[in-house]
């Protein structure tokens, strides 16, 4: 209900300017007349670019030396990761059983701690003494307490002399022939 003016269209008045279908698309856009031009650099922009090209070898050659750096870091922890999981697990096997130990396992320490000192005090004078006593005192009260552990270390140990003793006694015989050789070829030069 408000008043308002209605204008009626006249035929006099005809509008030439028409537009074609085609012009009125919906999904073109008209070609711009306006573009960009990149603005002039300045003095700070070219004193930054100078910088960045003065700095640019000494940067590559951190990011390489960076590069190299953690590839030999990645080495070291593959060679050294499991060195550190099994002393990790050790350590975790060694609280478990001190704090949960097994029957009689304080007593038979006490024993071949106490077989270790009187090693020390019978090896009065010696260095060797003072490396040898306490040592056999203690793998003799320790193969008391353990035989089982005792035997099986007794049989490894029995192996490994074995094949050293063998790897010597063929180093031996390579030596005696290259001594030979020698010998013999400066006696016929005589």
């Amino acid at each position: 209900m408000m008043p308002g003016t209605v204008f009626a269209a006249s035929e006099a008045k005809q509008n030439n300017d028409t537009l074609i279908i085609d012009e009125l698309s919906l999904y073109t856009t008209p070609p711009s007349r306006l573009r960009y031009e990149e603005p002039a650099a300045g003095h700070v922009e070219q004193g930054v670019a100078t910088l960045r090209k003065a700095a640019e070898p000494y940067t590559l050659q951190c990011q390489q030396t960076g590069a190299t750096t953690m590839e030999k870091v990645q080495e070291v922890y593959k060679t050294v990761e499991p060195t550190l999981n099994s002393s990790v697990q050790l350590a975790k096997d060694s609280y478990d059983l001190l704090n949960n130990p097994p029957p009689k396992l304080y007593p038979s320490l006490g024993a071949v701690g106490f077989s270790g000192i009187l090693g020390l005090y019978l090896a009065k004078g010696y260095r060797v003494r003072r490396l040898v006593f306490p040592t056999a005192l203690m793998a003799l009260s320790a193969s008391v307490f353990y035989p089982q552990h005792a035997a099986s270390l007794a049989m490894k140990t029995k192996d490994q002399v074995y094949t050293m003793g063998s790897q010597g006694r063929v180093h031996a015989e390579d030596l005696w022939k290259k001594m030979s050789s020698v010998l013999g070829t400066s006696e016929k030069k005589k």
